[in-house]
């Protein structure tokens, strides 16, 4: 059974690429911090009792800001293969604290790949790289445009792809970084643009809301879909030399069109319920990211399967889904009080 570990395992993409896994045979290890909440809803379907025979999938205590956890978790799981997906991930919040997001994207990249040179595990490493680090480079982008980040996230992911490219050629790890555009689903958090509108569509339409506030509807992005992209990350640790690829759909679509089309898809005009808040705007903007994903095609033989306005649907979908049932769910139980009482 090879053996896999997830940072970031909690996140949107460390719980697809942990069903990914699972439903491929691996023993899946992730690392969680800690925390007096309990942050594991993505992935507690996956989580098998640790008293129960045949449990494969493992959650561990450690912190990409804690390079000893980090090596105690390599050492005692002895994985296959390493994702690295942890991350502060949010651009607009990098702005507030790059202290923060430098220590854990940039340097946290640095301390996994030391531990695994250090421990000599013969595993696989995977980075996840960001489409934010072309930043202001004109669009389309692949593996030989040259980066232009611009903000603080965007440029420690520049320094955690070059470092493990550096990992690469001067150790010979199979290091390989996935450069991925924007990939979504009903999994993302609540303040990244693309969740926070369907979430707004659904308590719109159910009529728990009125307004959205939104920052730049210009700005355009490579959507896709986080579950397609989860499998271009494993494809990358088959092949038998490490490399980097970029992951995307090929196409670009503004935050206005998003909206508009999250809005109909619920019955709505999106231009009675948006309002522009300057706050959200950030001080440096990319405005425009599309993937030439064609060295992904040709050598992973890897392509998207929802496209844009699929993505959209099952986003809304999911939101009005999860606000009806905890709706009913709410009325259910106060009928139930009401009856007893």
């Amino acid at each position: 059974m090879p053996r896999a570990l997830i940072t970031g395992i909690t996140g949107q993409d460390g719980s697809y690429m942990a069903e990914f896994l699972s439903a491929k045979g691996y023993e899946v290890h992730g690392l969680k911090r800690r925390s007096s909440s309990f942050n594991t809803d993505r992935v507690d379907h996956l989580y098998v009792d640790l008293h129960s025979a045949g449990s494969t999938f493992f959650l561990h205590y450690a912190d990409l800001a804690d390079a000893s956890s980090l090596a105690w978790c390599l050492a005692d799981i002895k994985p296959d293969e390493v994702y690295n997906l942890g991350a502060q991930s949010h651009v607009r919040v990098s702005f507030d604290v790059p202290e923060y997001t430098s220590d854990v994207v940039a340097i946290g990249a640095v301390r996994l790949l030391e531990a695994i040179r250090r421990t000599g595990l013969p595993c696989r490493f995977y980075q996840a790289s960001s489409s934010e680090m072309f930043g202001s480079t004109p669009p389309p982008q692949n593996e030989a445009t040259p980066f232009h980040p611009r903000s603080p996230y965007a440029c420690a992911k520049v320094f955690a792809h070059q470092i493990t490219v550096n990992y690469r050629e001067s150790y010979g790890l199979h290091a390989s970084c996935g450069i991925l555009f924007n990939h979504e689903s009903p999994r993302r958090g609540e303040t990244f643009v693309t969740r926070k509108i369907t979430r707004a569509v659904a308590l719109i339409r159910m009529g728990m809301q009125q307004t959205l506030y939104l920052g730049n509807l210009d700005a355009r992005r490579d959507w896709g879909f986080a579950g397609d992209y989860v499998e271009a990350m494993w494809a990358m640790l088959q092949q038998d030399s490490p490399d980097d690829y970029v992951i995307g759909t090929a196409e670009s679509h503004s935050v206005r069109e998003f909206t508009e089309a999250a809005f109909a898809h619920a019955g709505l005009d999106w231009r009675e319920h948006v309002r522009i808040d300057p706050r959200y705007f950030r001080p440096a903007e990319v405005d425009d990211l599309r993937a030439d994903a064609s060295k992904a095609r040709r050598v992973l033989g890897w392509e998207p399967r929802v496209g844009f306005q699929e993505l959209v649907r099952m986003m809304v979908d999911a939101d009005l889904t999860a606000l009806r049932r905890k709706f009913q769910g709410g009325a259910d139980a106060m009928d139930t009080h009401a009856a007893e009482s």
